[in-house]
């Protein structure tokens, strides 16, 4: 069975580097590295750290010579799927190496609100109905905006965007101490929202322990999918619920303006609401076909509400870094646990810089 030193001693011929120069790169004493390889002195906890960082493995890699199934996922697909779980990877490998520190994400699921019901689709509706009393017990509102955020704080789950480009809308990884939403940078605010709120219907129903994929979830196949289904009815209720929307439509004659303004107000596709309204039998067949022609844009100018697309278009093409995840790592660092350079490397910015900007916030009383 090989040891932390072997798997240390295969990455260094893997790099093509020298001892001292793997060492040099890892940012640790060459000397003192040299005693951990053969065994005089143990691997600290920050060392393995640095090298799990440095070479783009996992701590438990290194401890235990095991490869997590994300990992193997990530290995073994191609194409944009690939660069989604390539980088879902890398966030949860940073979770398992933070969990080791002491620093454990809270995951908080949540029980169906009723019995789970014959179908996919009611199993789908009691989670979502649970899940919005839990934002609600910490006095949240779903339809405020800053979705990632609200999902971090009630459920503990962490959420990134990264641009995957077409052909990809989200993920749903769990694993190695980690719950992570992926999606990708998009144009189409309404369809990232409601593929965050698929992926967290996702996590909450333990849908494939380590990691679901999602490249199209309107894919006419992939909704034929029964925990697709599941999801698809959770992001549904969770995004419009029942009584608030009833209450919404009552208050105005349903028309094309109200409609838009509809749309515009929960956040969603003129398709999702409409979908929505025709299970609710607030509408029938016919409006639900006429209403679900309409566009996003449309519904925005429709409404007179162009310039708050465009703010939510440009918010939905923004990288985003997992804010749980951002936030321990720094403590990490604070705390002495680790060294700057793994949240350097997950900011993407050179460590003395890091550096420096710390120092100033320090000298500036905490501000930047």
């Amino acid at each position: 069975m090989s040891s932390i030193s072997d798997r240390v001693r295969s990455l260094i011929d893997q790099s093509g580097l020298s001892l001292h120069d793997f060492a040099d790169q890892a940012d640790l004493d060459a000397e003192q590295f040299r005693e951990c390889l053969s065994g005089t002195s143990p691997f600290s906890t920050v060392d393995l750290a640095v090298i799990a960082d440095e070479f783009h493995v996992s701590m438990d890699w290194l401890l235990t010579g095991a490869e997590p199934p994300l990992a193997v996922a990530a290995r073994t697909t191609t194409g944009k799927a690939a660069e989604a779980l390539a980088a879902a990877r890398d966030y949860v490998a940073r979770r398992a190496d933070l969990d080791k520190l002491g620093y454990t994400q809270s995951w908080r699921p949540v029980s169906p609100a009723a019995p789970a019901g014959r179908t996919y689709a009611a199993q789908g509706e009691a989670l979502a109905k649970s899940a919005r009393r839990a934002v609600e017990l910490q006095g949240r509102l779903v339809v405020q905006g800053g979705l990632p955020e609200l999902i971090e704080a009630v459920f503990g789950a962490d959420v990134a965007v990264e641009p995957l480009g077409d052909g990809f809308d989200g993920l749903a990884a769990t694993g190695q101490g980690a719950k992570l939403i992926l999606l990708t940078t998009t144009s189409n605010p309404a369809r990232q929202r409601f593929t965050l709120a698929h992926e967290l219907g996702h996590l909450l129903a333990d849908d494939d322990q380590d990691v679901h994929l999602d490249r199209d979830i309107f894919e006419r196949a992939q909704k034929m999918d029964p925990s697709e289904q599941r999801a698809n009815a959770f992001a549904s209720v969770f995004l419009l619920p029942e009584q608030t929307l009833r209450e919404a439509v009552s208050a105005v004659k349903l028309t094309r303006e109200s409609f838009a303004a509809l749309c515009c107000d929960f956040m969603v596709s003129p398709a999702t609401l409409a979908y929505r309204l025709l299970t609710l039998r607030v509408i029938d067949a016919g409006a639900c076909d006429y209403y679900k022609r309409m566009t996003v844009r449309e519904a925005a100018v429709v409404a007179d509400r162009v310039e708050e697309l465009d703010r939510q278009v440009a918010a939905s093409q923004e990288k985003r870094l997992p804010g749980l995840l951002v936030r321990d790592t720094r403590a990490a660092y604070e705390a002495g646990k680790a060294t700057l350079r793994p949240y350097a490397s997950l900011l993407g910015v050179d460590v003395d810089e890091l550096r420096d900007q710390l120092a100033s916030e320090q000298d500036n009383g905490g501000t930047a």
